[in-house]
């Protein structure tokens, strides 16, 4: 049985659209865009207004990903996966970094543009220790596993 956490959402703006889920059984809810994208830094990155808002529960954190299009388009979410921490409150954005200085296609206003994933946090406590465990994978990094 699905477990439903409340997430209380502000539109900071009338064009913004409340996020859904596209299909039953999507893992994240779709964000809109309510511009046509801002370029910053001599046209390096784009960045896109969803004019919301979110309070994160407390005990939670939000993922924020790009969509599967985003191939389409020559971006790079600019910071790989933002985090919207539970304390936050201010406008939620995708900045994306141009993979090429004329990228063939953009976002435009209106267009779903990432996705947001509410998941459990848990609280970590880190503790300084002389050795780690031994463990089958051991200290194999960047293709150890294989192909």
């Amino acid at each position: 049985m699905e477990s439903m956490v409340r997430l209380n959402i502000k539109k900071l703006h009338p064009d913004a659209v409340i996020p859904a889920y596209t299909f039953n059984g999507d893992g994240a809810l779709d964000l809109t865009a309510i511009d046509n994208g801002d370029a910053h830094g001599s046209q390096e990155y784009i960045e896109y207004r969803t004019g919301l808002a979110f309070q994160i529960p407390e005990g939670f954190v939000g993922l924020l990903f790009p969509r599967s299009s985003i191939s389409l388009y020559r971006l790079s979410l600019a910071n790989s996966v933002g985090v919207l921490d539970a304390g936050f409150r201010g406008e939620v954005t995708f900045r994306f970094r141009m993979l090429s200085e004329t990228p063939s296609l953009r976002y435009k206003k209106g267009d779903r543009i990432g996705q947001l994933l509410v998941i459990p946090r848990p609280f970590v406590v880190p503790v300084e220790v002389e050795e780690l465990s031994n463990s089958e994978r051991g200290t194999g990094g960047y293709g150890s596993s294989g192909a």
